[in-house]
């Protein structure tokens, strides 16, 4: 059952602001939508399960909402929009997680990715399930089942076919700056019949990623000389005049498209606003879309 979506990425707001920025974020997304003319076209809000990572994080990591009470908040705002999320799973025993899991798809949620532990751990670190044991742990209650994708990770391609072999249903991808995703999906696909949805993930850079680096951070691979090119596109987006910049993101999105679209992979969008819901994002979102998208194709 593929998801066949655009799915917008909202992050839970700090527990301290919670319940008036959690509306505040919902009217933002309609009032974006409704200028942007992609009113009622976002099907999923992608909630991420949010978790302390490295102190080095740009902007400083407060308590977060979780996932399910920031849901219950803005799914009556969201009129007809379901939810997928990100779940960490290392520090869940099977039977807390089993829990979890039939409360987030009690609650709507249609698609769940399972994480790992945070970069200051290693795999296998964490005394609960690992994300590969939960997607065929999962199968019966969890319809679509993920996994995160990251085309630039060295050996990528075995990771993510043995999550596929586990019962990962989609692959969400790492936020692409490159056409990297193409060429590995295409060893990918020459290599395996495996053939599930892929979450294709674009995020707008705003100027203020030039002082506060927070997207340079979260695709970072230190040593790693494609995540290092991707790195430096943004920071030319972050630079770059509002029409140029959706020029950039607009071609990089056709790429991408065009790279993937006959490989025999089932597609959707994930959207993401790094630093928040924003007119201009919305802007270059609908002409992404305005290419190709899957509610029209």
């Amino acid at each position: 059952m593929s998801l066949n979506t655009i799915a917008l990425e909202l992050v839970p707001p700090n527990v301290e602001r919670g319940r008036e920025q959690a509306l505040e974020e919902a009217r933002k997304v309609l009032e974006c939508s409704a200028e942007a003319g992609l009113e009622g076209r976002i099907r999923h809000v992608m909630i991420p399960g949010m978790i302390e990572e490295d102190d080095d994080r740009p902007i400083e990591m407060k308590p977060k909402m979780d996932v399910l009470d920031f849901w219950s908040i803005i799914k009556p705002e969201l009129s007809g929009v379901y939810g997928l999320c990100t779940q960490v799973t290392a520090f869940l025993d099977e039977a807390a997680l089993r829990q979890r899991m039939t409360a987030l798809s009690a609650a709507g949620f249609d698609g769940i990715a399972f994480v790992g532990v945070p970069r200051t751990m290693s795999d296998g670190e964490g005394s609960g399930v690992a994300p590969t044991d939960a997607l065929s742990l999962f199968d019966g209650l969890v319809p679509n089942r993920g996994a995160i994708l990251i085309p630039t990770r060295d050996g990528e391609r075995g990771r993510f076919t043995f999550k596929c072999d586990r019962g990962a249903t989609y692959g969400m991808t790492q936020l692409l700056y490159s056409d990297a995703i193409v060429g590995f999906l295409r060893d990918f696909a020459e290599t395996t019949d495996h053939r599930p949805e892929i979450l294709l993930s674009f995020g707008f850079v705003p100027k203020v990623e030039s002082k506060v680096g927070l997207i340079n951070w979260l695709i970072q691979d230190p040593g790693n000389a494609a995540v290092a090119e991707e790195q430096e596109f943004v920071k030319q987006l972050a630079a770059t005049e509002p029409t140029e910049k959706r020029k950039l993101m607009v071609e990089l999105y056709k790429r991408v498209i065009d790279g993937v679209g006959e490989l025999g992979f089932p597609l959707s969008i994930h959207l993401e606003a790094t630093y928040g819901v924003s007119t201009p994002a919305f802007a270059t979102f609908a002409e992404m879309l305005d290419y190709w998208s899957p509610d029209k194709h």
